[in-house]
């Protein structure tokens, strides 16, 4: 089998997380979250033929526009940052698709993982140095990596099985919302109104973009 969509998409991934926690660190979670969501909804509107799409790119790109204005407060860097893991995450959904035609869903998601953090390790252990070997930031680190991509990773792939792909989408389009809410209860980052009317036009887009979606069986693990 071979292994340079593995590798590839193992790339993707250590890109767009890369990306999205540099954002993280300069904008608020719900904002990244948001701007992040433009890769699989761009993969799901380029890769349908239907007029009506076009209505979810309008939705989509008036949410982006709005966090454009004056009136929001937006570190350019840090945007810069989440439009790079939209990409990553497109990437990703486009590489895994190819890379799944030739290996297991297990085995492929676990090698990909793996390549992510083995490109990611020198990064982290660069810039964290010795601080690195403390037991907290360990732990802290794991439990980010558990949560933030495996256990993620593997309940979307279980859900695809039990859902059909529209019912996933809408469901999954539900992602920025629930981060801003996250961000504003954990992190006291409470969205402006334009912010939050630009989070609820993105969350519309995708959900929309899903509903003529088809059915997705992924290969048996």
């Amino acid at each position: 089998m071979p292994l340079r969509w593995v590798v590839a998409a193992g790339a993707s991934v250590a890109f767009m997380n890369a990306c999205f926690y540099q954002a993280i660190d300069r904008i608020p979670l719900g904002l990244a979250t948001t701007v992040e969501f433009l890769g699989p909804l761009a993969v799901a509107v380029l890769g349908s033929r239907q007029a009506v799409d076009f209505i979810w790119i309008a939705l989509a790109g008036a949410g982006i526009a709005l966090l454009g204005t004056p009136s929001v407060e937006v570190d350019p860097v840090g945007l810069g940052f989440a439009f790079g893991a939209a990409a990553g995450w497109a990437a990703y959904i486009l590489l895994a698709k190819r890379m799944l035609d030739d290996w297991p869903v297990g085995s492929g998601l676990a090698l990909t993982l793996l390549v992510a953090a083995t490109l990611l390790a020198p990064l982290g252990i660069a810039a964290g140095g010795s601080a690195l070997v403390d037991g907290r930031v360990l732990a802290i680190g794991l439990a980010v990596a558990v949560l933030g991509s495996v256990v993620p990773f593997a309940l979307e792939l279980a859900a695809l099985r039990q859902l059909t792909a529209a019912t996933f989408g809408i469901l999954l389009s539900l992602e920025p919302a629930v981060a801003a809410f996250a961000g504003a209860v954990a992190l006291g980052q409470v969205p402006s109104a334009v912010e939050a009317v630009a989070i609820v036009l993105v969350v519309a887009a995708s959900a929309g973009a899903s509903l003529g979606a088809r059915r997705i069986v992924p290969p048996e693990l």
